[in-house]
């Protein structure tokens, strides 16, 4: 009975003198005991030009996304580095260019040509005609990229490969990437078109914006 008295006492003034949440603490400790450890997996690791995958050693990463009605942008992004985007000033309605030195991976120069207003099919025509062999020109659509586009430019993008540039339409969403004086792999993907479809279309009187990306080896020259 003594015995007992004393337990009692000792248990009161312990609980007395240990914090009442320290106690808490420590009950829940002793019960999670024998329970299983809860792995959490890290956060996944962000690629190149957003990429849900990375692109092999000794290969450029690339990615085009033309725009998406009037607000949202076209961006060319080039091994992670935006070349042509709404931040960077350098978006404008018609057919954005970027062109890109193959051996460096550096850009040479951007450029967008309205296709709405004005005749900017001669200086597309020029600035693609330009481009030095052993470069890439990577291209989007922002709006409408057809209207004011005529056979001569048409021609000069052809000539770099591309077959839906004869099928533009207005307000038509278009990506391409070609290289000059060199060729590149057949299973990467260079060209993607949408049309404008009022039965369809993500945005009131544009198509969704489209998107290419891929990976370039960079021992192709």
């Amino acid at each position: 009975m003594l015995a007992s008295v004393c337990a009692w006492y000792l248990g009161y003034m312990f609980a007395d003198i240990v914090p009442e949440d320290s106690l808490s603490s420590a009950i829940e400790n002793l019960q999670s005991i024998g329970e299983k450890p809860v792995l959490k997996a890290p956060p996944p690791k962000r690629q190149k030009c957003d990429h849900w995958s990375p692109c092999s050693p000794g290969s450029y990463a690339y990615r085009l996304l033309s725009g998406g009605g009037k607000e949202k942008f076209a961006k060319i992004c080039f091994e992670d580095e935006l070349l042509i985007s709404e931040q960077k000033g350098n978006v404008g309605r018609g057919i954005n260019i970027a062109i890109v030195n193959y051996k460096t991976g550096k850009v040479i120069s951007t450029e967008f040509f309205d296709m709405w207003e004005g005749d900017f099919s001669g200086p597309m025509t020029t600035f693609i005609k330009k481009a030095p062999k052993g470069s890439l020109l990577l291209m989007v659509t922002h709006d409408d990229g057809s209207t004011r586009l005529n056979d001569d430019a048409k021609k000069a993008i052809a000539e770099l490969g591309s077959k839906e540039i004869w099928n533009m339409k207005f307000r038509s969403s278009w990506a391409f990437i070609a290289a000059k004086g060199f060729n590149l792999p057949d299973n990467i993907k260079k060209e993607k078109i949408n049309h404008s479809d009022n039965s369809k279309n993500r945005y009131n009187g544009w198509p969704a914006e489209i998107q290419i990306e891929g990976c370039i080896p960079v021992d192709l020259i």
